[in-house]
């Protein structure tokens, strides 16, 4: 069914939402200051979004102790990659079209710090142990070249609550182990085993 009130341009777009500010456009930088690289440092997660070549579309959380990201220059930044799902979703696109985009979260802080740019892989042993966590060095290292860089306004983060405790739900649990099980056409004991696995993936293979 056709949907009449589908909004098919920038200039039925701008209907809803008004241009910026001119001022607006003043905030985004091409390189990392000292306001950005100290929101950086403190960060301990980040948002890394990919594309590839057909369109398709990732987004891969990135986390470890804050400032585990590297502020190399106010041009480039360092990623380090630790164990997870191997996957590789992410990198294989950035493999193929070398696009990413970043947001840097803070803990408590309503802002958020986007970056774009070009980004490529590498496997150099004195940036990976020099990425190093828990003695261990990095897996690789995603380096970025930056092209914008800049703050976003927390309200998103105000209308959601995200920092407020007493709006979190109690004992809540992703059901990653029961979805496993029902595709494999289990029930409650391989789901108990699957989250048994899960849990001691996540206590020995940080």
């Amino acid at each position: 069914m056709s949907d009449p009130h589908r909004i098919e341009s920038e200039e039925q777009l701008r209907e809803v939402i008004a241009g910026p500010h001119p001022a607006v456009a003043q905030k985004v930088f091409d390189h990392v200051d000292e306001y950005a690289a100290a929101f950086i440092e403190r960060s301990p997660l980040a948002l890394l979004a990919t594309s590839g070549p057909d369109g398709s579309l990732d987004v891969s959380p990135k986390g470890d102790a804050p400032g585990f990201a590297l502020v190399d220059s106010p041009g480039t930044l360092l990623l380090p990659d630790r164990p997870g799902n191997k996957l590789a979703y992410g990198f294989r696109n950035i493999l193929a079209t070398g696009r990413v985009g970043l947001i840097f979260l803070v803990p408590g802080a309503a802002e958020t710090l986007r970056v774009n740019g070009r980004a490529e892989l590498t496997r150099n042993p004195e940036l990976l142990e020099s990425l190093a966590a828990r003695g261990k060095p990095a897996l690789l290292v995603t380096r970025v070249s930056v092209e914008e860089c800049f703050f976003h306004c927390g309200k998103a983060f105000v209308r959601s609550k995200l920092w407020k405790p007493d709006t979190w739900p109690e004992g809540f649990k992703a059901g990653i182990a029961p979805q496993l099980a029902r595709k494999f056409g289990g029930g409650e004991e391989l789901a108990s085993t699957l989250d048994e696995g899960l849990e001691r993936d996540m206590r020995e293979n940080l």
